[in-house]
């Protein structure tokens, strides 16, 4: 495939922020402290433009970006900890600011640190370009057991391994408890039942049941994901070649779901990550918000859950499409990757495998609601699981519904041009809402438009 095609499909992919896998700040910014350099002077393998002091001088450093609301105490801890390699950190911005960055730096050929916090779905698009390094020869065998199969394989392209997990988002449902006590609605355990609590609700005059943003294109392919469909099959062993199933039934019935919902005025049709949106949660406008683990804290930072509105709220397990098959799915997630620039791959793999990996970085992560670990270490802490959580009004929601929900997850297959995915998802998820086309018609459009551009960049689709 050539380099021009490569380029492009990862210049677009990174030009559109994402959320951030931690949960973004209320303000759609960085969360992580510290200002962003300009981009001409973000460090890169300059190891004399470090945020962070760096004390034991002799030892070698490995540049790092990464933006983490407690990155300055992730990578001190380290820093302490470690006297064998040091670590420059620099903030270069969050999520699509940072990918830029690191786009340019690959185009030219320099100026990209030697670690960078990618989220999981972003990894495919810079390792097609060479430019992550596969890690699983760089003491993998040594860490391994500290994550399970789920997070693996979220940061894995065909044998190769090129990051290593930080954090994720398995999802589920939270709800507002007075709406629910006051229409007498139990947690659904199924979609079926979900569609028949948000009717019995809007036929006593109740508020809407959920949400439908044609902004989180994530969520829609993760519950297609949940009914059994397949977005992607890709092996870098084949680079030149991507299998793309983004119409089968149960894509088509996802969509159409959702479509029926929004048209029968049991969901709202609001974009998420909104004031307006926020105003909605606060007010009570929604029974249900379908999200993920890191929800809480991003709510929290956004004024939900405090004031009139505090202590209504808890989280009840995903509902499922088969109650016989349960399928637990994630949305969001970061690594630490190595970049084909590194100056040192092993020390720079050092880095990755043993940042955020410490028992104090991640106690410090959870409590403060900054990530939902998936080291081994903190997933399975007493301390971590009985927590009781304040945002739920002390229901150990992580006993209850999110440990379950990140052991059972099994990890998913990314594509090199994710970001095209979701936008053309959006585009059609739009289109549904304002009763334009069915769900059946977007998935068949999202496949011919997703379809058509891996051909444009080179790809031979099956």
């Amino acid at each position: 495939m050539k380099r021009k095609s490569l380029i492009t499909a990862a210049a677009l992919l990174a030009a559109a922020s994402a959320l951030a896998a931690c949960a973004p700040d209320a303000g759609g910014g960085s969360a992580a402290g510290g200002s962003a350099p300009a981009a001409n002077d973000a460090g890169g393998n300059n190891a004399s433009n470090c945020t962070n002091t760096i004390s034991k001088k002799d030892l070698p450093v490995v540049t790092f970006w990464g933006w983490y609301p407690n990155m300055q105490l992730v990578v001190d801890n380290f820093n302490k900890q470690n006297n064998e390699v040091q670590v420059c950190w620099t903030n270069v911005g969050q999520g699509g600011d940072e990918y830029d960055k690191f786009q340019t730096a690959i185009s030219a050929g320099t100026g990209a640190p030697d670690v960078i916090m990618i989220e999981a779905d972003r990894i495919p698009t810079f390792q097609i370009q060479k430019a992550l390094v596969d890690i699983k020869q760089y003491g993998y065998d040594a860490v391994k057991d500290n994550y399970g199969p789920g997070a693996w394989k979220d940061v894995s392209i065909g044998g190769a391994v090129y990051g290593a997990p930080v954090d994720g988002g398995p999802m589920a449902m939270i709800y507002r408890k007075d709406v629910f006590e006051k229409y007498k609605i139990t947690p659904p355990k199924t979609w079926a039942e979900y569609e028949q609590a948000a009717q019995k609700v809007k036929d006593a005059g109740g508020p809407q049941f959920g949400d439908l943003g044609a902004n989180v294109p994530a969520v829609m392919m993760a519950l297609q994901i949940q009914k059994g469909a397949n977005p992607y099959t890709y092996d870098p062993a084949r680079p030149e070649s991507i299998g793309i199933k983004l119409n089968d039934q149960a894509s088509k019935d996802v969509l159409d779901y959702w479509g029926r919902l929004a048209k029968n005025g049991l969901v709202g049709t609001q974009d998420q990550f909104t004031p307006e949106y926020i105003a909605g949660v606060v007010n009570g406008k929604y029974a249900t918000y379908i999200s993920a683990a890191w929800a809480p804290g991003y709510l929290t930072g956004a004024g939900v859950g405090k004031g009139k509105d505090t202590g209504k709220f808890a989280v009840a397990p995903l509902p499922q499409w088969d109650s016989s098959n349960p399928v637990q799915v994630n949305w969001g997630g970061s690594a630490f990757s190595v970049t084909s620039q590194a100056k040192n791959p092993a020390l720079a793999a050092k880095v990755a495998y043993g940042l955020y990996a410490d028992d104090e970085s991640l106690t410090d992560g959870w409590t403060n609601q900054i990530i939902f670990p998936l080291n081994l270490k903190a997933l399975n802490d007493p301390a971590f699981v009985d927590l009781k959580v304040a945002f739920f009004d002390g229901q150990q929601a992580n006993k209850e519904v999110y440990v379950p929900a990140a052991n059972a997850y099994t990890g998913m297959t990314y594509s090199p041009f994710g970001q095209y995915y979701f936008d053309s998802m959006t585009k059609q998820i739009g289109a549904v809402i304002d009763g334009s086309i069915t769900g059946a018609q977007a998935a068949d459009r999202v496949q011919e438009d997703v379809a058509n551009y891996a051909k444009e960049q080179g790809f031979t689709v099956q």
